[in-house]
């Protein structure tokens, strides 16, 4: 699967109404075509099937949908950990916005017995100060480990978060959110220690009061707890 077809896909789907809407949501300076979603997985899947590696070193990383077709690449293809632990520590560092950040580590899944090993390799993410490669690593999280074998070392990376960018920060603020959702004893725990920065703290419940899925008595043991 050559680039220029893959352009030439990209521009037949734009659609400029979308292009000006996505636009909006994203930093002012992104570069994209204005197609949604479904199409990039779709031209995604399909490349991965086939096997073309070429495609991460024809792709223009600059482009949204480009780079976005090129992460779905590396979450669908078929091949051995260690070897797809590669092409993720590759695409990572051309992550600079939260879309295609949090739209990466939604669809790159693993087997359950794997999970140990990918938390492992998670861990230069986690402790990361650089504001994307630290997003990434609290979203994989949040999107795959908030779970009773993890939750413990979910919250305390979190607490001992490094990274000071916005995103990063407002990735911990979301992941406590759900974390309290899912564990609202020990996630309500970590709040009343009072030992998160006061932008992470405030934000978690900022979001946790927003939540449909957490009830009215833990909103009222929270809300007391803003800094």
């Amino acid at each position: 699967m050559k680039s220029i077809n893959i352009r030439e896909k990209l521009l037949s789907l734009a659609e400029p109404e979308y292009k000006a809407f996505a636009a909006r949501l994203l930093p002012k300076d992104t570069i994209l075509y204005g197609v949604r979603l479904p199409y990039l997985k779709k031209i995604a899947k399909e490349a991965a099937k086939e096997k073309s590696f070429e495609l991460l070193q024809q792709v223009n990383y600059d482009i949204f949908e480009e780079k976005l077709i090129c992460g779905f690449f590396i979450c669908y293809i078929k091949m051995p950990l260690e070897e797809k632990f590669g092409l993720i520590r590759d695409f990572v560092p051309k992550i600079d916005n939260w879309s295609v950040c949090d739209s990466f580590c939604a669809a790159l899944l693993f087997k359950d017995e794997q999970k140990e090993r990918v938390f492992e390799f998670l861990q230069p993410y986690l402790v990361s100060e650089s504001e994307y490669e630290a997003r990434f690593g609290i979203v994989m999280l949040l999107d795959h480990f908030i779970d009773t074998h993890f939750i413990n070392r979910v919250l305390k990376v979190i607490k001992e978060l490094n990274a000071e960018g916005y995103y990063a920060k407002m990735a911990a603020a979301w992941a406590l959110s759900v974390c309290l959702v899912h564990f609202p004893d020990k996630t309500t725990a970590l709040l009343e220690e009072g030992t998160l920065s006061t932008f992470i703290h405030n934000k978690a419940i900022q979001k946790s009061l927003e939540s449909y899925r957490i009830n009215k008595d833990i909103k009222e043991k929270i809300k007391k707890l803003k800094k």
